[in-house]
């Protein structure tokens, strides 16, 4: 599957013939200020959770695209205060069909915030059943046993997980992760951007290497075949 990275944790995967982004903050994130917002193709725009890196150019590129926006209930009802016209609220537990395919909508272990500090609804994850592959996106979390109960719904091909810890799963965590989830290749996400989450790359891979897991860490911007 073609995947492209955004830097933080947005990111987005070709699927179905579809376009499918993930929690969009570019235009703040100096790691991703060569990037063009307004280029950025989306037909849906999954938001796991509503902390400002990880939905501060939601409304932007919906608008400019005209992507269905998902996430939970309070960010759909969010989302429609502010004007977006494609939306739908996918909480965790629901599963949707698609015409790329099907998507089931997981826990994750965070906390979840508007901008504003009201609540921003339970953090959560996404796993994709589509005919180019199975993956999984576990948004912000802490490692948890309910991620064994991923590959009874929908066996993924690989998973994206966060490594940076201090906020999120580090290395060790994202390991044992990849391990319940039954995936051998993990794009990481959420390391770097800011000082607490600074990642050491070659070290991260390697450890991953050991455990005879691929993480991948393109370049932002890149696009790689997973």
């Amino acid at each position: 599957m073609k995947v492209t990275y955004y830097g933080h944790s947005c990111f987005a995967v070709e699927a179905g013939g579809k376009n499918l982004l993930f929690d969009p903050y570019i235009t703040p994130n100096e790691l991703a200020r060569h990037i063009d917002v307004d280029a950025i193709a989306a037909d849906y725009i999954f938001v796991s959770h509503a902390h400002f890196d990880h939905m501060t150019d939601v409304a932007r590129i919906a608008k400019n695209t005209g992507a269905k926006v998902l996430g939970n209930w309070e960010l759909y009802q969010y989302f429609n205060g502010i004007g977006l016209q494609h939306t739908h609220p996918i909480n965790p537990g629901g599963q949707f069909q698609f015409d790329f395919g099907t998507v089931k909508c997981v826990i994750a272990q965070h906390s979840s915030s508007l901008p504003d500090g009201s609540y921003g609804g339970v953090a959560s994850g996404f796993v994709f059943d589509t005919p180019d592959g199975n993956f999984y996106y576990s948004g912000d979390t802490a490692l948890t046993l309910d991620m064994q109960l991923i590959p009874k719904f929908i066996q993924p091909d690989f998973a994206v997980f966060p490594i940076g810890d201090g906020l999120t799963m580090g290395v060790s965590e994202a390991i044992e992760a990849a391990k319940m989830v039954k995936v051998n290749k993990v794009l990481g996400v959420h390391y770097d951007t800011f000082p607490f989450i600074k990642t050491d790359h070659d070290k991260a891979i390697e450890t991953f290497k050991k455990e005879g897991i691929t993480l991948y860490l393109p370049e932002t911007g890149a696009t790689i075949e997973i």
